[in-house]
This record gives C-alpha cells, sequence and structure tokens, in this order.
C-alpha cells in the first residue's frame, strides 16, 4: 500500500539526505537519522531496511520515549517467567524479535542509563540476555536509530554514553527541516491536496490560489511534513466549491473568536478576537464600537452579537474593506474573519 506520507520532494538538501541513506542502505552498519518531529525520520529507516540485503527480513520498530523506564529494558531484550511481578510467562524482546533483520529505534535519546548499557553490549557483541535469565543469546540484527536531540550535547553533558554514540554512528543521516527545502513546500502541498481530493471523490483537483501558496511558502512549519499534511487535507475539505482554487489556509486549527467564560450560571461565550484569547484591551480602540449596558438589556447573547457585527462592520470600514487588512487589526486569521462576517450576513467578496 502507497504510504500517504511518501517521500515527495525536489531540492538538493533534500535530495543529499535521501541519498545519504541509499548509499549507506547496503551496509550492514548502524545508522543514526537525526530530525526535527515530522521530517521523515521513520520514512528513512524504511529505505535503509527495504534497500538492504536484509529486505525479506522483520523491521521492527520501538518508540524509546513511549515506555515507562522500567519496562524499556523488558521490551527491548525479553524477559523470562517470573523474573518480575506481572511477568506471567516468557517474552521474546524486540532484538529477537528483528532477528535478521533491522530494529528501528525511535527517539533513541530517551533511553536510561542502565538501558544504554545493555544496548551498548548487544552492538559490540551481537548478543541480548532476557531478563532473569542466566545466558545470553545471539542475534543478528542492524539499528537504526533516530533522534531530534544533539546528541554530542548530551554525551558532554553525561547523559549520552560516547562509546555507544561511536558504536551508533558509523553514519549520521541528518534530514532538512521543511522550511529549508526550498520549492518542496508547494510540490508537497499539490501532493496532499490531490490526495485529499481523491478521497473526497471531487471530479477535478482546483489546486491552491496564488495567494496560498505564498501564505503555505513564508509559514515556518515547526510541525514540517507531519504538519504541512494536516494543513492542506483540512484546507481541501473544508473548501466550499471545489470547482474553484482553493485560498484559505488555517494553519491553526485550535485558533478561534471564541472563548468559554465560566460563570455562577453558567458557560457564557464571549468574543474574544486572536488566536491567543485577545483581550478587549488589545482591540484597536479606533474601531471599538458602544455596547449596550447591563441594565438596558436582558439578552446578553443578542447584545455580545451585535458588539461583534458592530466591531467588524467598523472595522471594515476604517479599513476601506480590505479584509486581510481588517483581519489583522483585529488579531484575527483571513479565515476567522471571512466566517465571522458570512456570521453576521456581511458581504464577504472582496
Amino acid at each position: 500500500m502507497e504510504r500517504a506520507n511518501q517521500f515527495v520532494g525536489q531540492s538538493l538538501a533534500f535530495l543529499d539526505s535521501v541519498e545519504r541513506a541509499s548509499r549507506a542502505a547496503p551496509l550492514n552498519r548502524p545508522v543514526l537519522v537525526i530530525g526535527e518531529r515530522g521530517t521523515g525520520k521513520e520514512l528513512i529507516a524504511e529505505r535503509l531496511h527495504h534497500l538492504s540485503s536484509r529486505w525479506a527480513g522483520p523491521l521492527v520498530t520501538m518508540n524509546c520515549a513511549a515506555l515507562p523506564e522500567n519496562l524499556i529494558e523488558a521490551e527491548l531484550f525479553g524477559h523470562e517467567a517470573g523474573s518480575f511481578t506481572g511477568a506471567a510467562k516468557t517474552r521474546h524482546g524486540r532484538f529477537e524479535e528483528a532477528d535478521g533483520g533491522t530494529l528501528f529505534l525511535d527517539e533513541l535519546a530517551t533511553l536510561s542509563s542502565p538501558a544504554q548499557d545493555r544496548l551498548l553490549r548487544a552492538v559490540e557483541y551481537g548478543e541480548v540476555t532476557r531478563i532473569g535469565a542466566s545466558k545470553p543469546i545471539q542475534v543478528d540484527v542492524r539499528i537504526v536509530a533516530a533522534t531530534n536531540e544533539h546528541l554530542p550535547k548530551l554525551v558532554l553533558e553525561g547523559r549520552f554514553r560516547a562509546d555507544l554514540l561511536d558504536r551508533l554512528s558509523f553514519e549520521v543521516v541528518t534530514l532538512p527541516p521543511l522550511r529549508a527545502r526550498k520549492g518542496d513546500i508547494a510540490l508537497l502541498a499539490e501532493h496532499f491536496g490531490r490526495r485529499m481530493a481523491v478521497e473526497l471523490d471531487w471530479p477535478n483537483w482546483p489546486g491552491f490560489s496564488d495567494r496560498a501558496v505564498a501564505e503555505l511558502e513564508v509559514y515556518s512549519w515547526p510541525g514540517n511534513v507531519r504538519e504541512l499534511r494536516n494543513v492542506i487535507e483540512r484546507a481541501v475539505y473544508r473548501a466550499e466549491d471545489p470547482e474553484r482554487a482553493i485560498d484559505e489556509i488555517q494553519f491553526d486549527p485550535f485558533a478561534s473568536p471564541w472563548i468559554l467564560s465560566p460563570d455562577p450560571a453558567g458557560a457564557v461565550e464571549v468574543a474574544a478576537y486572536g488566536a491567543h484569547s485577545q483581550s478587549a484591551a488589545q482591540v484597536d480602540p479606533a474601531v471599538a464600537a458602544p455596547i449596550a449596558s447591563p441594565s438596558s438589556t436582558n439578552d446578553l447573547r443578542g447584545a455580545v452579537n451585535a458588539y461583534e457585527k458592530a466591531l467588524l462592520e467598523e472595522a471594515l470600514a476604517k479599513h476601506r474593506f480590505n479584509q486581510r487588512t481588517t483581519a489583522t487589526a483585529l488579531g484575527l486569521s483571513y479565515d476567522q474573519l471571512r466566517h465571522a462576517m458570512k456570521r453576521h450576513q456581511l458581504a464577504v467578496s472582496n
């Protein structure tokens, strides 16, 4: 089955990393994969496995950060029945499961010091000892490890074994963040957009507007390709007209002009513009509209809606109905402003 987040890219930084992994794949040596979250470290591990002579063997993955410290060693090396409370029967560890293949250790830097000690022995001598056992077991496993930490710095801080780092760093493949992959953002957006359009049974793929592409290109993408995929798929499924180029991009799905304010009589919706709950004091006073005093209304929701509509109308008039400038002045995204205008039946064409 085709991976939804398969390798797509043409930038030199990206292609250099993929080529480095491809050259290292046939060698029976450990490889370290370094990169920020969402850059595709697991995909590189899969490439290293499938292009090696071990391709027919197992590819076993373990996220070292996903288990409590007291269970990591048992998970890696296995245990004998009765070796500790809860060990009702003998269990093979990940090393035994990966015998003849590849073991991918994600989040390597989170391993405890004892686990690092045992991992070093497994890498050096090709043998593991189950917890509670007296004899080691020979295993034939290639290690591929990944982290977003700077391991040499952790060595200097005494948090990672220098000799283990030496053993694992035969080759180091560093994946560039998406913001450094010039030209790949639009390419990936097109790729994920087309896939989502097919999933939604759209007859055609309208693409993205030039403005939307420009927004995608200047965003910093802290979550890298994984974040880009979410943003693109969200934009496609929210598009109201599958025949028109997609123009609205929402980078933060949690951004909302509304917050819930606790009240003794129940939760009351309060207009609070801005992706980070901008306070009323931060709204431009030049566009603030009068609101009915508490003594002059018995309809709080209606008063809040009327205030919001008046605020939108005055802000739009002040900024000559330029929706982007108005959104910025109110601390809103363009998408949030347009949704608010639709809610109050204000013209949204620009």
